[in-house]
């Protein structure tokens, strides 16, 4: 018969291996977890799965869809959610922008200028050499004109026209789909100021 060897020193030295208690689990916890269950089922059991959805500020969930792409009137867009989803990331959500990168939207003479240049430039987008406030920027903006539909084009422009110092007249979907149709021969972003500046 073999026995195992007397243990070393070093062996001798080490605390013996832990070992798994079999101490039963506490009446609290199997209480808890038994009240859990049971609360869960009788919360499925009650919930009516007909109820449109509420979020937490009110808005059920066609309204933070905004308007069908066959909405007809900017009011009916919130335009700062769609500002907020396409032109916060670059123009800040005070609409300072970035110093030497991305050009500012508050106070700026663009966005307060001719109702057809700032539609133009959303729809086809902006590269090359561009004066905003006496600065210089030479950037890439992008065009919006194949992802965005009249009504949020126009709900767009008027909340940044009303926003950080401007305070120019809002534009409306029509005027937008007017510059849509005149400038469908463009085939590319406007050139910086000499571009824009030759918009009628």
């Amino acid at each position: 018969m073999s026995t195992l060897p007397d243990p070393n020193l070093q062996e001798a030295r080490e605390n013996p291996e832990p070992q798994e208690s079999h101490n039963p689990m506490p009446w609290v916890v199997i209480l808890l977890t038994a009240a859990l269950f049971v609360f869960g089922i009788v919360y499925i059991l009650r919930s009516d799965l007909t109820t449109p959805p509420v979020w937490g500020d009110g808005r059920d969930l066609a309204e933070l869809q905004g308007a069908s792409s066959s909405a007809g009137a900017a009011g009916s867009v919130d335009g700062a959610a769609v500002y907020s989803a396409r032109c916060a990331a670059c123009h800040q959500a005070n609409g300072a922008g970035l110093p030497g990168v991305f050009p500012p939207l508050a106070d700026s003479e663009w966005v307060s200028g001719k109702d057809n240049t700032l539609i133009a430039a959303v729809l086809h987008g902006i590269d090359g050499p561009l004066t905003v406030k006496g600065q210089s920027y030479n950037g890439v903006m992008p065009a919006f004109a194949a992802q965005l539909n009249d009504a949020e084009v126009a709900a767009l422009l008027t909340h940044i026209r009303s926003q950080w110092g401007n305070s120019a007249a809002p534009i409306g979907a029509e005027a937008v789909a007017a510059v849509r149709s005149a400038t469908e021969g463009q085939s590319g972003p406007y050139h910086g100021d000499a571009e824009l500046n030759a918009i009628p």
